[in-house]
């Protein structure tokens, strides 16, 4: 298979449909399956993939992938919103976790760049692992679900210094250090040797004013196309281009990528562009972990499997002390924070990264980095295990079980709830501005380019959008919502959407706009309960407002207006049963018009509001003006 991509690619994919799969139904995870897969096609086992290369191209686009879906994830007021977490808790355990496993590493006999280099290498979590387990667990609002994404953000970002650091600890390894200030002075001299520290600031510069001023443009340009996959063509274009202009400078490709993210993570358009590669994105990141699996040297946990074990233990061992002594200052319950270091005990992928640019770099020799990379992935592939046993032993323990009827620590989210608003146009501007009033949490979502630019200068963020797409409203976070507000215009479009919601998610309220009275009743039909006519209310106040006009006193106006609303909404449901049957329909409807007219003459003649009688309302209804209102 030596130089066949086309048939490693086959061979990747096949055992990915045979293998994970196979892992979830057994309860172990998709991340075991993919580890695996790569163990059973790689060199260690059936050799079906032997070619390095195709793994490290594999590989290296995976890591490329994954670091711009991060960077689109990087939005200031969300880390300004955590900045305690962030500071306090992400960064503390960075530097803590990088110290300690250095310090261990630097023990055991390895030079103390060396070993600089493996503490912060090794202090780094899978952000793929701990987010897949934040997520199925729905604690993304709890104290634990945050306390991970402000750590893992950090570690993310931390990639880029560290990436920009080893060269310089490289330097101190093999320089002597009675020479080591001539060479700092020859680098300050020789600006060829500096002016890349000036190119990642200002990389960073430009990333926060292209946000504004370069992709929003664009971005609302191709929207008026009305192409979907020319979002995905603008996606992959700004990724590899970036990737290409810091490969050019000498850096890595994977912070351009980041850059690339960071670039779209302020725009209105990234939950489409997310929903656009969201086919591919767990793809890729399953080639990656394939790869993984793959570069596990069996061969030297054959040879040395004391040190091996003995390395991951005191790897998995001191992330978790460092973990929960530094949630205890949090205060988080007891059970939170178990969770918290269980989940982020593991090495992350970016120790991939960072392992093999210091191999390439000199820090690290060959050998030492086959050791670290088996470590790593086995500290990986222990993290599910761990999950299980917190579920299975811990957790009992610690009384952290749900209660019947009521949310734990670990499961509850926040009493509001998010809210997903489908439509912003006159209609769903109301809605949510009533919503959001009362301190809702809301997502607004457009397919229209010009109303999104229109509302953004009155400084409303609307995220552009189809709405009736199932992977769109995922990357909305439709999963966590805990309603979703239909307000797009279109009866047969709203439908769709109800029903698409209904199928997918059948635990989100659906709150949605009806056209007309046979639209309510097929809205009625998929389950829908919250729902109003667009035209309905305002109709009726206006007619109120003519009787005022025409002589009647406002309270009069305001009782016969009342008592049509009620009895036309009661006729709604009433007739919801024979809405198939033209005849049964008509018939219903001219008595209730009939039954209506009789009862109002009474009313206007001063006899008896028979309508307004106890038990009035069983026996008249306001009838529809017709079957479409």
């Amino acid at each position: 298979m030596e130089g066949n991509t086309l048939l490693a690619i086959f061979v990747l994919l096949a055992a990915t449909v045979l293998l994970v799969p196979l892992a979830k139904w057994a309860g172990l995870g998709t991340i075991l399956g993919y580890l695996a897969a790569g163990v059973l096609i790689g060199p260690y086992g059936l050799s079906l993939v032997s070619d390095s290369e195709v793994v490290r191209n594999v590989s290296e686009f995976g890591i490329v992938m994954m670091l711009f879906l991060i960077g689109l994830e990087v939005d200031g007021s969300e880390l300004w919103r955590m900045r305690h977490k962030v500071l306090g808790l992400g960064l503390t355990q960075m530097l803590a976790t990088s110290a300690a496993i250095a310090g261990v590493f630097w023990l055991i006999g390895f030079a103390w760049p060396a070993a600089v280099v493996v503490g912060l290498a090794l202090a780094m979590s899978s952000t793929a692992i701990a987010m897949q387990s934040v997520a199925q667990r729905s604690i993304t609002r709890t104290d634990t679900g945050r306390a991970s994404l402000a750590i893992l953000l950090v570690q993310d970002v931390a990639v880029i210094p560290i990436l920009a650091s080893i060269p310089i600890l490289a330097s101190m390894a093999i320089t002597p250090v009675g020479v080591l200030g001539e060479d700092v002075l020859e680098a300050v001299e020789n600006p060829v040797d500096w002016w890349l520290a000036l190119v990642l600031v200002g990389a960073f510069v430009a990333a926060l004013v292209g946000s504004r001023y370069i992709i929003r443009p664009l971005m609302r340009w191709v929207a008026m196309t009305k192409v979907p996959e020319a979002f995905t063509a603008f996606a992959l274009a700004l990724v590899i281009g970036a990737a290409l202009v810091t490969e050019s400078f000498g850096l890595s490709p994977a912070l351009g990528a980041f850059l690339g993210g960071v670039l779209l993570a302020d725009s209105e358009y990234r939950h489409e562009l997310e929903s656009n590669i969201e086919p591919f994105k767990g793809l890729l990141l399953g080639l990656f972990f394939i790869s993984v699996g793959m570069s596990i040297a069996f061969g030297v946990v054959l040879q040395n499997p004391l040190l091996v074990s003995a390395l991951v233990l005191a790897l998995i061992g001191i992330k978790m002390a460092v973990l929960f002594v530094l949630a205890s200052f949090f205060r988080m319950h007891v059970a939170e924070r178990l969770l918290l270091a269980v989940l982020l005990s593991q090495a992350g992928e970016f120790a991939f990264v960072v392992l093999q640019f210091a191999r390439t770099a000199g820090n690290l020799s060959g050998p030492e980095v086959e050791l670290l990379t088996v470590v790593v992935a086995l500290s990986m592939a222990v993290t599910p295990l761990l999950i299980f046993l917190f579920d299975r032993l811990w957790a009992p323990r610690l009384h952290t079980a749900k209660r019947e009827g009521e949310g734990s620590a670990l499961q509850g989210v926040d009493s509001q709830g998010k809210i997903i608003v489908l439509g912003y146009g006159r209609f769903g501007q109301i809605v949510t501005r009533l919503l959001r009033a009362q301190g809702y949490e809301m997502t607004l979502i457009d397919d229209d380019a010009a109303q999104i630019e229109l509302v953004r200068r009155f400084g409303v963020k609307v995220f552009y959008g189809d709405g009736a797409r199932l992977d769109m409203l995922r990357a909305a976070g439709v999963a966590e919502a805990r309603m979703i507000v239909i307000a797009v215009a279109g009866g047969d479009r709203i439908l769709e959407i109800a029903a698409l919601i209904r199928r997918h998610f059948p635990h989100i309220i659906i709150a949605a706009r009806a056209v007309d009275r046979s639209h309510a009743h097929d809205l009625m039909a998929l389950g829908v309960e919250v729902f109003e006519r667009e035209t309905f209310r305002s109709a009726i106040r206006l007619g109120e407002r003519a009787l005022v006009a025409l002589g009647q006193s406002e309270a009069n106006a305001a009782r016969v207006a009342e008592a049509f609303k009620r009895h036309d909404e009661k006729m709604l449901f009433d007739s919801y049963a024979v809405r198939h049957d033209q005849a049964a329909y008509i018939g219903f409807v001219r008595r209730s018009t009939e039954m209506l007219d009789a009862v109002m003459k009474a009313d206007r003649l001063g006899a008896p509001p028979a309508a307004d009688e106890p038990g009035a309302d069983a026996d008249i209804d306001n009838p529809p003006k017709s079957a479409s209102d």
